[in-house]
């Protein structure tokens, strides 16, 4: 079978849990790395260069932009986003499935660059909770909480354009799903060519020795 990584892109409403959803996936399981994206916006508290981002000015993310060193970027909420190539590359070779966490525009642009990565969307399991997280978290003012939650609604268009929805309700079911979903897409038909072309092959093979 294939032992090439998968591409995973992870999107969701802001406040969804997706950062919390990855912690927990990458804990349990060892065979995911989650890509460390660039942006332009201010660290929160706890939040370290190199660790949850790749903190840059918007010079030097326009300066990215022009080199060509991203497989996609986007402006949410007026900063920049964007994921490096380098880091991702290595560890789709290695084997690993990559996860990339990012916004609806950047994952539709990832999927346009690469049609075998795999698109799951998370989403909490009504508006009220999704106000309720936004609002708990407490980094957020009311005007910025007003701003996600309209957000919410233009992203929630896009959400037939992915492969899977992932209800982020209880935590441990939700990372148990998650890798069932993504350790599946390892058995596409597509994603294993070469196994097929070589099973043909021998049974041809066998049939003609057989006579």
């Amino acid at each position: 079978m294939n032992e090439q990584g998968i591409l995973i892109v992870i999107s969701g409403f802001s406040g969804a849990g997706k950062g919390t959803l990855m912690k927990s996936l990458l804990a349990k399981y060892d065979n995911y790395a989650l890509s460390i994206s660039a942006t332009t916006r201010r660290p929160r508290l706890g939040e370290m260069e190199g660790r949850e981002y790749f903190f840059k000015t918007r010079e030097e993310f326009e300066q990215m932009i022009a080199s060509d060193e991203l497989i996609e970027y986007a402006s949410y909420v007026e900063n920049y986003y964007g994921t490096p190539k380098g880091y991702v590359k290595d560890k789709l070779k290695q084997g690993k499935d990559v996860i990339l966490e990012i916004e609806i525009q950047g994952a539709l642009k990832v999927k346009e660059k690469y049609p075998d990565a795999l698109l799951l969307f998370v989403t909490p399991p009504n508006a009220a909770e999704l106000k309720k997280r936004l609002t708990d978290r407490g980094t957020e003012d009311c005007k910025d909480i007003e701003c996600r939650m309209l957000r919410a609604v233009e992203e929630a268009e896009g959400i037939e354009k992915y492969d899977f929805l992932v209800v982020n309700d209880k935590l441990e079911d939700c990372v148990h799903n998650l890798h069932e979903i993504i350790q599946s897409a390892h058995f596409q038909v597509f994603r294993n060519m070469e196994f097929t072309k070589n099973i043909k092959r021998e049974l041809k093979d066998f049939s003609k020795g057989e006579k």
